[in-house]
């Protein structure tokens, strides 16, 4: 195993950040984002398939792995920082 090996069970190390992201976001707007995914979800869109199983499994307290984790809070960013600059995306 070489130093840029997670090791067992071991997180990534970003999923600390993503965790602090994904907490700072308001129940309102989670819920919100949830309504927007199944949107997506029910036009057979994979992302929103995806986006929305992980923050059905989150909010019911079951375990997500850092992939699926890393992945949604990637895929809010990308939704909410468009919104937090004022535009859109293009």
């Amino acid at each position: 195993m070489s130093k840029d090996d997670l090791v067992g069970k071991e997180p990534h190390p970003a999923c600390e950040t993503a965790r602090a992201y994904y907490n700072s976001i308001s129940l309102v707007r989670l819920e919100q984002l949830r309504e927007a995914f199944a949107s997506c979800a029910i036009e057979d869109n994979r992302l929103g398939e995806i986006c929305l199983g992980t923050m059905n499994r989150l909010s019911s307290g079951n375990k997500v792995s850092d992939r699926y984790f890393l992945g949604l809070v990637w895929a809010i960013r990308d939704l909410e920082e468009p919104r937090q600059k004022g535009t859109t995306n293009e």
